[in-house]
């Protein structure tokens, strides 16, 4: 009889108590580097030129990047305590038990505002 492993990762869908790691840090990243990735979107999209989202891309960067963060920052702290509120979580005693997953939640943030700023860079070689 095979014994489960506490540490290996899971393939079922997250217990009420775990957070949403992977959405709520998607989203925080993804509203973090907005002032690039929206741009690039309509471009995509095909609703405005390359040449324009560049412009737009780089007039928003330039002057709200900051702005753009810390709203990523905010739509991340809300989502969080959104999640830990819900499961009735909402403590320091929660947040202590749960800090490897806010870590995690972090880091994703990281990671995909890192690669989407790559990418909207990359892609600005070609306006």
């Amino acid at each position: 009889m095979a014994s489960k492993d506490p540490i290996a990762p899971s393939t079922q869908a997250p217990t009420p108590d775990q957070l949403p790691v992977w959405r709520i840090g998607l989203t925080g990243g993804l509203v973090g580097i907005l002032c690039c990735v929206g741009p690039t979107a309509l471009t995509l999209l095909g609703v405005i030129s390359a040449g324009t989202a560049f412009a737009w891309a780089n007039d928003l960067y330039d002057g709200y990047a900051w702005w753009f963060r810390l709203a990523g920052l905010a739509v991340l702290v809300l989502l969080v305590w959104l999640s830990l509120r819900k499961r009735g979580q909402c403590s320091v005693a929660g947040m202590r038990r749960r800090k490897w997953r806010l870590a995690g939640v972090l880091g994703v943030a990281v990671v995909t505002y890192v690669s989407l700023y790559a990418l909207t860079t990359w892609l600005g070689t070609f306006a």
